[in-house]
């Protein structure tokens, strides 16, 4: 008997594949902030602020990669795995601004990294996470022969071809 109603279709939802990207990119992100930290407050590597930026953009990526575990529906994916590569994009750039650009000048004060922490008032609420200690010249250092903005850069590059991954899978 069909009393013509539809029938109920059940909510497209994504695959394991996706939610363990998003676990990846959640563990990437404050794995990346724990070194950073472990580097400043053990070894004394002190921040310039485009390290602290990549902080904080390590934070929101690593934000929207457990909004992405929790909001499971094909939609949930895209829009956070979309959110989470601009993240990783800007990030990207923003390491290699640090390394080519930041690094050779003697002061980053009121820099657009400056400027930016001081608008989120991070660096006052939190600072020995965002505040900045040293100038972009003095926090050019190496970790293993390799400029810490190109680890910084390899992680925000890994975090962002796994949302892709994630992304294209939710297309399916």
């Amino acid at each position: 008997m069909n009393t013509g109603a539809q029938p109920r279709l059940a909510p497209a939802r994504r695959g394991p594949a996706a939610t363990t990207l998003f676990a990846l990119v959640a563990f990437i992100s404050f794995a990346a902030i724990a070194a950073a930290l472990v580097s400043q407050h053990r070894f004394g590597m002190m921040p310039c602020p485009w390290c602290v930026l990549q902080r904080l953009l390590f934070l929101k990526l690593g934000v929207l990669a457990f909004i992405g575990l929790a909001w499971r529906s094909l939609w949930g994916t895209r829009i956070c795995a979309v959110l989470a590569m601009l993240v990783a994009g800007t990030g990207a750039v923003t390491a290699l601004w640090q390394h080519f650009v930041a690094s050779r000048s003697q002061s980053c004060n009121l820099t657009l990294a400056d400027r930016l922490m001081s608008m989120t008032g991070l660096d006052t609420w939190l600072p020995a996470v965002f505040e900045a200690k040293a100038s972009c010249a003095d926090a050019a250092v190496d970790l293993f022969g390799v400029p810490y903005p190109f680890w910084s850069l390899a992680l925000f590059l890994l975090a962002g071809a796994a949302m892709l991954t994630a992304l294209l899978q939710a297309r399916r």
